[in-house]
């Protein structure tokens, strides 16, 4: 929250790079927002159930914010790429018009798959036995659940998630495979390490929300406490982190923190 309101208030932080991350700060707030009260609700009492249909509205909004953010840091991959390997055509090629239609595109695709996939939840038969194994709902939990045959759609959800996952990981992939050659091609050490700088949050980013995700998804056992733990890393800590991960390492977004409390503080 505090990174968005920043962000909108300077106006030295209104730029492409600045704008995606306004949209990241708020993905991560809406996602630890969907699954952190009712965790820790479950925590704290000893009722640990939800609704049926509480439970879709969890796995709808969670596959939204996810399905988003990975789109998202995709853009902000090749925003990186454009400003380090093509610096001189780069307000040209992100002109306001362009990273609006990049942002809200990535909303698109992030809604477009969770109507692909959320709607095969709700036709289920659900067993007489509703538990789930982890902190949150979410679809591969759900199914879990089904007393009918569940294959045709587990086929439909990786059909979709697989060129999802696929287009956003190659996309960052390709990006940043430009971004290190060019940087290697930089003779001066000063200019080698502020282009470093410059991609190091977003790589961190990358690397911590593409990390959790495959760990939450791909352990072996379900319902254990590897997963769960997992599940939290994913749906609670990174959320957390992200907002911290770019104001620490970044000079504008501390002197802007420092400029807004600062009038602030002066009306007082």
């Amino acid at each position: 929250m505090t990174m968005m309101l920043v962000i909108r208030a300077d106006s030295h932080l209104h730029t492409p790079m600045y704008y995606f991350l306004s949209h990241l700060s708020f993905l991560d707030l809406c996602f630890s927002s969907v699954t952190v009260p009712k965790m820790l609700e479950n925590l704290l009492s000893k009722r640990k159930t939800i609704s049926v249909e509480s439970c879709l509205a969890q796995v709808f909004f969670v596959f939204i914010t996810a399905g988003t953010e990975a789109y998202l840091l995709s853009v902000m991959a090749y925003d990186r790429y454009v400003a380090i390997c093509q610096p001189l055509l780069y307000d040209q090629v992100m002109s306001k018009q362009r990273y609006v239609l990049l942002v809200w595109g990535s909303w698109s695709l992030g809604i477009l798959n969770t109507l692909i996939n959320v709607p095969l939840a709700t036709k289920m038969d659900l067993c007489d036995t509703h538990i789930i194994p982890h902190y949150s709902c979410e679809l591969p939990s759900l199914f879990l659940l089904s007393c009918s045959d569940v294959s045709t759609k587990l086929i439909v959800m990786f059909c979709s998630l697989i060129p999802h996952g696929l287009v956003t990981s190659l996309s960052i992939f390709f990006s940043y495979a430009c971004i290190v050659s060019t940087i290697l091609s930089i003779t001066s050490t000063s200019g080698r390490s502020k282009a470093f700088s410059t991609c190091s949050s977003h790589l961190t980013t990358v690397i911590l929300f593409y990390g959790s995700g495959f760990l939450r998804y791909f352990t072996p056992t379900s319902g254990s406490s590897l997963e769960l733990v997992f599940s939290v890393l994913y749906s609670v800590v990174i959320p957390m982190l992200n907002p911290l991960i770019y104001s620490l390492r970044n000079k504008e977004v501390k002197a802007a923190l420092q400029r807004t409390l600062g009038k602030h503080l002066q009306c007082f």
